[in-house]
């Protein structure tokens, strides 16, 4: 299986590439974030009855809208409490501008999803980490908003192997990999402390060296890494288990044995984790004609990142 030059990470599926832009503001005018001024609006509602139709004012709740930067015309975003407070493109791309002290970081790409009600934009920080010596890791800083109240804004630093884009993602003891500021009256501040907090962060970074060198170390066996497979997916009785883990469990099998960007690494623990990230990001069926558009929304919903942290777990037992 040869997908070393075809695979591309979420951020340049779903979003714009930045190639050449150095500042935030050239950033944003390119992905086309700029000019959004996220707002809360008042919300109604109305009932139609037999007797005609009652507009009801909802005095708890907003909606929150934007402005489209290529029409001018104000778009529905989502309803939020009374404690939400917008906190606009334009900051979190100053926060990425302000919280990197050297010159050769890189903007990679930047965009919208879920019809703009979440953003995020990258950069790729200079440095690289090479497990074994052998096997290399970019180091990606993402941040993460939300314009519906459906999370907070958050930045992370994300390592990504070259060979195949894939997002590591690993709960690791003692070690922070992000930093959230809730839509609050307090952001202001909160995102003054995000230089102190991206500093821990990089701790983040040496933890998950120093791990993903021992998994390299350990021998793994086929057996061994079927039996991972079927206990990621939750497959422990094939009578019992459903179509859709059985199709994982199978398809990431197939993977480890002929995917050539394992290369190098097949028989060790590190390399059945690629495995596992490489199918959850690149392989792993979803719903939607657009396979790639949908796998890359998933990896930023969270929902990859839990099962990228439950397989770094269930390998590092």
């Amino acid at each position: 299986m040869n997908a070393t030059d075809t695979r591309l990470a979420a951020w340049d599926v779903l979003g714009t590439r930045l190639s050449g832009v150095r500042g935030s503001i050239d950033a944003m005018k390119e992905s086309d974030l700029a000019g959004w001024n996220v707002r809360k609006v008042d919300l109604s509602a109305s009932e139609v009855t037999d007797t005609g139709v009652t507009t009801l004012e909802v005095p708890d709740r907003w909606a929150t809208v934007r402005t489209n930067p290529t029409t001018g015309g104000t778009e529905y975003l989502g309803v939020v409490g009374s404690h939400y407070q917008p906190i606009q493109n334009e900051e979190h791309a100053t926060l990425l501008d302000a919280v990197i002290d050297t010159g050769d970081a890189q903007w990679v790409a930047a965009g919208a999803s879920h019809g703009g009600k979440r953003t995020f934009m990258t950069m790729r920080l200079p440095d690289e980490v090479q497990i074994g010596g052998k096997d290399a890791l970019g180091l990606y800083l993402v941040a993460f908003n939300s314009h519906d109240g459906s999370s907070s804004f958050k930045f992370a630093v994300t390592p990504v192997r070259v060979a195949c884009t894939n997002m590591q993602a690993a709960a690791l003891k003692g070690a922070v990999s992000s930093f959230s500021i809730r839509h609050t009256a307090g952001a202001g501040r909160e995102l003054a402390e995000a230089r102190r907090a991206l500093d821990l962060t990089y701790k983040y970074v040496e933890t998950f060296e120093a791990e993903a060198e021992a998994l390299l170390a350990q021998r793994y066996t086929n057996a061994e890494f079927d039996k991972f497979a079927g206990t990621l997916f939750g497959v422990q009785d094939e009578g019992k288990a459903s179509k859709r883990a059985l199709a994982n469990r199978d398809g990431m099998i197939a993977l480890y044995r002929d995917s050539d960007t394992l290369d190098g690494i097949r028989g060790t623990r590190w390399g059945a984790y690629q495995a596992a990230t490489e199918f959850i990001d690149h392989v792993a069926p979803v719903r939607g004609r657009n396979q790639a558009l949908a796998r890359a929304t998933r990896s930023f919903d969270g929902a990859s990142q839990r099962t990228k942290q439950a397989a770094f777990a269930l390998l590092g037992a």
